[in-house]
């Protein structure tokens, strides 16, 4: 009977827990198997993304963030999502209150934390863009071509990954009409349920 009962409890906690569930790492951030790990130098970072034939973007989080729990499970964790980035984007986790050492664009040696603050992040997850040349002069925040607060559901985030690799900013076309025109053509594809 405790066999028994025991196996019936394993597959009520199978069923019960999510199917998208990602990992936390010691930090207490929650990892995709696909982030990058790197010295944290923004200029060096850029050149190596570019160099890839990618983007850099930077993602900051906090430990116990709801909202970044579910940037990972309904978004990042999401096949489609996923690719896309890989394929596009070098991402850098950022962890807003952590120590590790940060090299700005101007050679200002920060750590995470103070970076954070001096970029002006004050929510979590927020997701920084940052431009395919290394900028002359300024911070990675001066630099950024665009910067996503908060966790947006998969069409958001995935247009806005887009609309950065297409250089939208470059253009006439806002991001949120740029998102509408996507999801028109989406659904128009059959792509959206109504």
């Amino acid at each position: 009977m405790k066999a028994f009962l025991g196996l019936l409890t394993a597959a009520f906690l199978a069923l019960a827990s999510p199917a998208t569930a990602v990992k936390l790492g010691d930090d207490g951030l929650h990892k995709q198997p696909w982030f990058t790990t790197t010295f944290r130098d923004i200029a060096e970072d850029i050149e190596t993304a570019t160099a890839a034939g990618k983007r850099l973007v930077l993602i900051f989080e906090q430990r116990g963030c709801i909202y970044c729990k579910r940037l990972h499970e309904e978004v990042l964790s999401d096949p489609e999502v996923a690719a896309y980035i890989q394929e596009n984007y070098i991402m850098v986790q950022y962890n807003m209150f952590g120590d590790e050492e940060v090299i700005d664009l101007n050679g200002d040696q920060l750590t995470e934390k103070t970076a954070a603050r001096k970029w002006r992040i004050v929510y979590t997850p927020t997701i920084m863009f940052l431009p395919e040349d290394v900028p002359q002069e300024g911070t990675a925040a001066d630099a950024a071509v665009s910067i996503m607060p908060g966790a947006f559901g998969k069409w958001t985030s995935l247009n806005m990954f887009k609309w950065v690799v297409e250089k939208g900013y470059e253009g006439e076309e806002h991001f949120q009409k740029y998102h509408a025109r996507k999801l028109e053509e989406a659904r128009a594809a059959g792509q959206l349920a109504e």
